[in-house]
């Protein structure tokens, strides 16, 4: 799998700023980390449902944060819209 498109500075990283910005409409995709806990990214499927943004699911907290660039591990990543 390529992540490519997370090397867009168009994003926010972490479960608060996506959900932000999921609620202010300005995000077009959603990558959550397969092994966070579902009580953290649950309110961020269910405004990815009622927003219509694609979610991509990531092997792990920490394959995500590598992949735009922390030293953490991360439960979500939205691209923002440009």
């Amino acid at each position: 799998m390529t992540f490519d498109e997370l090397k867009n500075p168009a994003k926010v990283i972490g479960t608060k700023q996506v959900i932000k910005q999921l609620t202010n409409g300005e995000v077009k995709k959603v990558y959550i980390a397969g092994d966070a806990e579902q009580h953290v990214i649950e309110p961020i499927k269910e405004l990815c449902r009622k927003k219509d943004v694609q979610i991509q699911i990531v092997e792990s907290m920490q394959i995500l944060g590598r992949a735009v660039g922390i030293e953490v591990g991360s439960a979500a990543v939205a691209l923002l819209n440009e």
